[in-house]
């Protein structure tokens, strides 16, 4: 039964820590959406993301991630850094990830810009396997614990790989539509020693799309006021999600938006078409930027507490981009 038990236990970890994170604030913080972002304001800019999930339920998951980037105006590229973490409290899986971005810009026409981009990365994989008491590690005649273990399974406790991804984004002043294709070389998960368990190719394909029906109306408060479609789809294995929803931005200092996130694509897997609904809120100042949003689940799993992100950044050159000098991805 003991072994039932642990194979159930790595069999649902395989499961859960198979796919990308995904965050709720992506289109506050893009970043974590698209590397053509970086460096899309044509400036340097520093952030972090805290994601805390299922609070009320024994597999409590908390998500940290921080980038950096900059833009090189004469070669018209961007680099940049991002780092991320997740840590599960129950099993002690812990994964981090490094990478390291790097983008160019093509001006296609007056209005609309080419950015594509690749990112490399180191990832590393922790199980906590070593937290894990096994068979043949108890002793009954002496009521001592062995130190080694000799099941078959050969568990190793960490695993570690490089990742390549890669995106494109077109943008103008307002909108943009862009695609984003993760782990590109299928890097190698195997909890097992000489195991091979290729990690699937992550597609998203994302857009925000400016609807210009307030330009007509000439009151002060709609012309301060801005509403955008908000739309991403992703794939990933078996996996599938669309997030589609609407975000309203006043006088770009402070935004709201909500988006739901549903399964087009049906599968053994799928109990409900909705499975979530996301509420987000956005407030700027001077050259910080703060977002805030919470998911309410709609399905009828456990009630895990709901799932909060908080973020914020910073934006080195906030008051030369306000003289208009500059020109940048609309992402607040």
């Amino acid at each position: 039964m003991k072994k039932i038990i642990i194979l159930f236990f790595v069999f649902s970890s395989v499961i859960s820590f198979a796919q990308d994170i995904i965050f709720s604030q992506a289109f506050l913080v893009p970043e974590t959406l698209n590397s053509s972002f970086t460096g899309s304001i044509r400036s340097s800019k520093v952030g972090s993301l805290f994601r805390s999930q299922w609070r009320n339920s024994a597999f409590k998951t908390n998500t940290n991630y921080a980038f950096y980037d900059t833009w090189f105006e004469r070669y018209n590229t961007g680099i940049g850094v991002s780092f991320l973490n997740q840590s599960e409290s129950n099993s002690s899986y812990s994964f981090n990830q490094i990478n390291f971005n790097y983008a160019m810009a093509f001006q296609l026409n007056k209005t609309w810009f080419f950015r594509p981009s690749v990112s490399v990365g180191f990832g590393m994989k922790n199980y906590g396997f070593q937290n894990l008491l096994l068979e043949d590690q108890i002793n009954l005649t002496n009521n001592t614990i062995n130190t080694s273990s000799l099941d078959p399974t050969l568990l190793a406790s960490q695993r570690n790989f490089l990742d390549f991804s890669s995106s494109i984004l077109f943008n103008n002043d307002d909108s943009w539509i862009g695609l984003t294709v993760r782990h590109l070389n299928k890097p190698n998960i195997s909890l097992t020693e000489n195991g091979n368990a290729p990690l699937d190719i992550f597609w998203s394909v994302h857009a925000k799309y400016y609807l210009p029906f307030l330009e007509n109306d000439r009151t002060e408060f709609n012309r301060k006021s801005k509403v955008y479609v908000l739309s991403n789809f992703m794939m990933q294995g078996g996996f599938n999600r669309l997030d589609v929803g609407a975000q309203y931005v006043f006088e770009n200092q402070f935004s709201l938006g909500i988006t739901a996130g549903l399964t087009p694509i049906k599968n053994e897997f799928t109990t409900s078409s909705l499975s979530s609904i996301s509420s987000f809120v956005g407030l700027r100042w001077q050259g910080f930027r703060f977002g805030y949003s919470y998911d309410f689940n709609t399905t009828n799993f456990v009630n895990t507490g709901g799932i909060h992100e908080f973020s914020v950044s910073y934006d080195f050159d906030i008051n030369i981009r306000a003289l208009n000098r500059y020109k940048c991805i609309s992402s607040f």
